[in-house]
């Protein structure tokens, strides 16, 4: 499929449609990264058919700060503004949301790439909907069973994290921090022992991993450390991210 030149202006895609039917038990979020209108009416109407919530966009930067509303994302690989596998890279950094990838590279190399660069799974046009339906099916039952239950407390040594409450104890001493601490904090406690990259972050804190001032940050972690005390702790692991505990 010819793929259209960059527009001078972007295209008004809007939100699609909503419906409500449920699909097997489940309605799911899904945003669908897509500059065909033809491509993107049949997929829009396919799967508010089986009850899922379309959003659509056009353009990646567009899609970098609205995947936090989405189950799943719909990914085509030629974009307006930067190619989908860019995209893909930069969306694996901030988020573990699953990603099916369309497209009309058919080739092996670009296959192998989509998967390695964190494609759940790689559909190529002409899309057969049923097909697509099976596939997205059985993405979101490998990302729900890999799920655990979200932790409503935290403890690494003798700092307590509540992340229901919004409280922070050090020691059983309350510790007072701003909203955007706590927040970063909230972040690295759900991913404890894991390196949380930069740019997830910021995603996660800010809304906008890319563009976002990574400088406040650093002066978020930086009263972080001053505050628990412990800065041990919190480390930052150079060139990816940090990491509690």
């Amino acid at each position: 499929m010819t793929r259209p030149v960059t527009p001078t202006r972007r295209p008004d895609c809007g939100y699609g449609r909503d419906h409500l039917i449920g699909l097997r038990g489940a309605c799911m979020r899904v945003l669908l990264v897509e500059d065909d209108d033809g491509v993107a009416r049949a997929i829009v109407d396919v799967l508010g058919t089986y009850g899922h919530r379309v959003h659509r966009c056009c353009w990646g930067a567009d899609a970098l700060l609205t995947h936090r509303e989405a189950d799943l994302v719909l990914l085509d690989l030629g974009l307006p503004d930067m190619d989908g596998l860019d995209l893909l890279r930069k969306l694996r950094r901030i988020t573990t949301v699953p990603v099916v990838v369309l497209t009309a590279r058919d080739d092996e190399r670009s296959v192998v790439r989509g998967l390695r660069h964190g494609a759940d799974d790689y559909v190529v046009k002409p899309i057969r909907l049923g097909e697509l339906l099976a596939r997205i099916e059985a993405v979101v039952r490998r990302s729900v069973a890999q799920k655990g239950p979200e932790p409503e407390l935290v403890r690494v040594g003798d700092v307590c994290v509540d992340l229901r409450a919004w409280t922070v104890e050090v020691a059983g001493r309350a510790i007072r921090l701003t909203g955007k601490e706590f927040e970063v904090l909230a972040v690295l406690a759900r991913n404890l022992g894991s390196v949380v990259s930069r740019e997830r972050i910021m995603d996660e804190v800010w809304g906008d991993a890319y563009v976002a001032i990574s400088r406040s940050l650093d002066v978020h972690i930086s009263g972080l450390r001053a505050k628990l005390g412990r800065p041990e702790l919190l480390r930052t692991i150079r060139g990816l991210g940090y990491r509690l505990g």
